[in-house]
């Protein structure tokens, strides 16, 4: 039983990077994964990514390239004004500069130094090194 896609698709990627596969796939696909996805692809943590309709609400194939130590999805989501972003770089990420933490704002997704810049606060979804 799948309760949480976010978190399925953070654990298929990590299982995948640590047994050194090229390519993952991420069942079901949807507009929050797309976003991540997106966002992890411009930091330069995973390859380009393609959606396959089968009918089913389609999936994702995923090109890895082997640069993620780690990542998951943040449970509970904590709410972060923009001045309080390093107690949570200290709780999840291994270094200062290293490594992303997702944010969902009401402008979208970000990371947490783009929202940052852009003085904005959300809740925290997911993170990666």
């Amino acid at each position: 039983m799948l309760n949480d896609p976010l978190s399925n698709a953070m654990s298929k990627i990590r299982n995948a990077e640590a047994i050194g596969r090229r390519e993952c796939t991420i069942k079901p696909a949807s507009k929050t994964i797309k976003a991540l996805l997106t966002l992890l692809n411009a930091e330069g943590y995973i390859g380009q990514f393609e959606e396959v309709a089968d009918g089913r609400g389609g999936h994702l194939k995923v090109n890895l390239m082997g640069l993620i130590n780690k990542c998951g999805s943040i449970k509970p989501r904590h709410a972060v004004g923009y001045q309080n972003y390093q107690k949570f770089e200290k709780r999840y990420l291994p270094a200062r500069d290293f490594g992303v933490l997702v944010v969902s704002t009401a402008s979208g997704l970000f990371t947490h130094q783009q929202a940052k810049q852009k003085k904005i606060g959300g809740k925290l979804i997911a993170y990666c090194y």
